[in-house]
């Protein structure tokens, strides 16, 4: 921005540049940035944001996210890791089921949201929901877990 269209321009031969004679404008009068959030800023910290000093909960000392993952898919989308073709394949056919296992795909446990088509399935996994596992058996298919 050139100089010209500053507003300082319009301020120039007034004394206190419009920051007046009694308070003066100096450096950082409160403290810089949220200093005296506990002492003379503590009404806006305790209206504003409730909450922002303290603790809650308990300390994991060197968390590891390696133990907690574990990818989910539901049964409404179990029939997609294989396809459409290989469910035709096995539907009339009563001898056999299909195998599908979902450890493969990338996923750890299989949750119980959705319908399953009226047909057996074998389903490998390592964990399942109690809903799934109720749905799939519903069906005449069988849970099995792997490690």
């Amino acid at each position: 921005m050139p100089t010209r269209l500053h507003k300082n321009r319009k301020k120039r031969g007034h004394v206190s540049a419009g920051h007046g004679r009694v308070g003066k404008h100096r450096k950082h009068p409160s403290g810089r940035g949220n200093a005296g959030g506990m002492h003379h800023k503590r009404i806006l910290f305790d209206k504003y944001h409730p909450g922002y000093f303290g603790k809650v909960g308990m300390r994991y000392f060197h968390k590891t996210q390696n133990k907690f993952h574990c990818p989910t898919l539901n049964l409404d989308k179990l029939w997609t890791l294989v396809g459409e073709d290989v469910r035709k394949q096995y539907m009339d056919r009563k001898d056999v089921a299909p195998v599908i296992d979902v450890y493969k795909h990338g996923f750890f446990k299989l949750l119980g949201r959705g319908n399953l088509p009226t047909q057996p399935v074998i389903v490998k996994s390592k964990f399942f929901s109690k809903t799934a596992e109720k749905k799939i058996k519903a069906v005449g298919g069988v849970c099995v877990l792997t490690a």
